[in-house]
């Protein structure tokens, strides 16, 4: 049997499926992080072509080669950049055995092609015509090792992959090229690039195939797949999904998303048109062959396709000593507070509006999050201060110390209280690889737990974390994450403890589905310390929107388990989900009353006015 060309194989009806993590699968098999993967084509070859047979006998049609850091600049730091091309022919050579082997006749073989991780100019000292050299190198071997199409994936720089594509025409100009991006929580490259243009631009320059990879799961994948093929309805297009969002669990790094919340998705994929399916980083055999059961079973029908449109917004008040927050916390008084994200523009005028939105409906203070999933915005100073100066409503600064050195913690303190801004919420933050610049610096000098002891302890008293005066005290309110539902209650209340001890005032927790949770974190607490737990908790409320935002917060978001009847709910509503959301949200308030001091609630995709509509029932206010 002849292989069909891959080009007129994946017009046809039925969409080709791909493979699934390599890294991911030969890390868990012992491999170190820090090692180089690429090597072990000519170091371990028999434990690449375990994970190549796996693909296959789970029903792939298009493998990877193990080569996406095969290139000369990434293969330096291992001293092997003079081996480019032998890596490279050998891995394709590998790959192309073990397909021999399956006795199957109708998988292809892609030669994978990732970033060189190296900045090209203007923002890097790469020159465009030095980064084309290095993927022609690339390509030639893959080429040469007998590779049925290139893939390029993971790319970040709009202009990196435009020079990898011309790279791959010159040096295999008879091979197929599928071109795909990678985008931010926000659906932007790290420059700033909407889908719209990354597509347009890369049919214009000739890739026969184009897609997006890794970045997110498969909810926002699908989103920005849907954006492309509005742009260019005439193209063939792929996605290859993240298993969720990585979460790190006793030393490793583990992905949520499940194999039934794939073989859903791979039908997504089909109905948005997408001619290449498979999956990226945390995906596995299972999740393959999950996808290839769904893809073949006839009897599933296909999803309607709804995409979200993603929102940005801002606004700010000044309080005195002590806080409005600090004064109803202590006369019991139940406060609500809502979740708001500063805007990715310097106009703050829809967050305003938003906000006043919220304040008519009865919310006692607002929520400013620091650069939420580590994604560009306004500074949250900024967006607090117009909250509180125009709306003249209290709001709480999210402050993490991801990022900030000691010295800066306490400057940008100092500067925050200088605004007004009393209220704060110290977390950790998110990590900067999952976001708009992931090699930004990343290190921190102080811990959640030891800043509000800085806080409280030090500036509160009138000095700095070295004991130098700073002319008067501070007058902080402090708050401290909580999640009453972690799986490791124990770890979770110790951490607690710590933060008790350095004087948190409040608490923000996690989202809640379930309030027997929240009982069974009080009954813990008091058989660790002895004693109730009295520290006041403004507790985690998230509307749901959607069916398949429900599966994304179950499946993509570690520490958020949404219950069976819950999740049959919003099903059953269909097109109402919004409003069944809010219902639940509203009944989940009234329950929780009385088991914690407030509600903090998390709008999704900026839907304020369900927040609103779940403020205005809370009883008795």
């Amino acid at each position: 049997m002849t292989l069909t060309p891959f080009l007129d194989r994946i017009r046809q009806t039925q969409p080709l499926l791909g493979d699934g993590a390599m890294g991911t699968l030969l890390h868990q098999h012992g491999t170190e992080i820090g090692a180089c993967f690429d090597a072990l084509n000519l170091t371990h070859p028999q434990q690449v072509a375990a994970v190549h047979r796996a693909y296959i006998e789970a029903g792939a049609d298009v493998i990877e080669t193990n080569t996406f850091g095969a290139n000369r600049y990434k293969l330096a730091k291992h001293g092997l950049e003079t081996r480019v091309g032998e890596i490279n022919w050998a891995a394709a050579q590998l790959a192309r055995k073990v397909i021999a082997a399956s006795f199957r006749e109708d998988v292809y073989l892609a030669g994978s092609v990732g970033p060189l991780g190296v900045r090209l100019k203007p923002f890097g000292r790469i020159k465009a015509e030095d980064a084309r050299a290095a993927f022609h190198e690339q390509i030639a071997g893959l080429a040469q090792g007998g590779v049925d199409l290139i893939i390029l994936e993971t790319f970040s720089d709009r202009m990196e992959l435009l020079e990898a594509l011309a790279a791959a025409q010159e040096a295999a100009p008879k091979l197929p090229v599928v071109a795909q991006m990678t985008f931010g929580g926000d659906d932007r490259t790290l420059l700033g690039d909407l889908p719209a243009q990354v597509a347009r631009d890369l049919v214009k320059a000739g890739a026969d195939v184009i897609g997006v990879n890794c970045g997110g799961g498969p909810e926002q994948l699908s989103r920005i797949l849907g954006l492309m093929r509005q742009a260019v309805p005439e193209a063939i297009i792929s996605a290859m999904p993240n298993a969720g969002y990585p979460q790190s669990i006793g030393g490793r790094v583990m992905y949520p998303a499940t194999t039934d919340y794939f073989a859903d998705y791979a039908l997504t994929f089909k109905a948005l048109g997408a001619k290449l399916i498979g999956g990226c980083c945390g995906t596995t055999p299972e999740h393959i062959a999950a996808m290839r059961g769904a893809l073949d079973n006839p009897a599933l029908p296909l999803p309607e396709i709804h995409v979200l449109d993603p929102v940005g917004d801002e606004s700010a008040m000044v309080p005195e000593r002590p806080t409005e927050l600090a004064r109803k916390l202590a006369a019991g008084r139940f406060v609500v507070t809502v979740e708001m994200h500063p805007p990715r523009s310097f106009v703050p005028a829809k967050l305003l509006a938003a906000a006043r939105l919220l304040q008519e409906a009865g919310a006692d203070v607002l929520d400013v999050a620091d650069s939420p999933t580590a994604r560009m915005r306004m500074s949250p100073w900024a967006v607090c201060h117009f909250l509180q100066t125009q709306l003249h409503i209290e709001t709480i600064l999210h402050f993490p110390t991801r990022g900030r050195n000691l010295l800066r913690v306490q400057g940008d303190l100092l500067a925050a209280h200088a605004l007004g801004l009393r209220n704060l919420f110290v977390v950790m933050g998110d990590p900067t690889r999952i976001g708009d610049y992931p090699e930004a610096m990343d290190n921190y000098d102080v811990a959640p737990s030891s800043l509000i002891g800085v806080v409280k302890h030090k500036m509160n008293s009138g000095v700095d974390q070295a004991g130098n005066s700073i002319g008067q005290p501070t007058s902080f309110t402090v708050g401290c994450a909580l999640n009453m539902f972690a799986d490791d209650l124990d770890k979770e209340i110790n951490t607690l403890l710590k933060k008790l001890e350095n004087g948190a005032d409040f608490a923000l927790g996690q989202a809640v589905f379930d309030v027997r949770g929240i009982e069974k974190f009080h009954a813990r607490y008091r058989q660790i310390t002895g004693a109730d737990f009295n520290l006041p908790v403004l507790m985690g409320l998230m509307p749901l929107y959607s069916l398949k935002h429900a599966q994304f917060l179950h499946n993509e978001i570690p520490g958020i388990t949404i219950p069976d009847p819950i999740m049959k709910r919003i099903e059953d509503a269909g097109e109402t989900a919004p409003e069944a959301g809010v219902q639940i949200a509203q009944e989940l308030l009234r329950d929780m009353r009385g088991l914690v001091a407030g509600a903090y609630i998390i709008p999704a995709f900026g839907h304020y006015e369900l927040a609103a509509e779940v403020i205005d029932t809370v009883a008795g206010r």
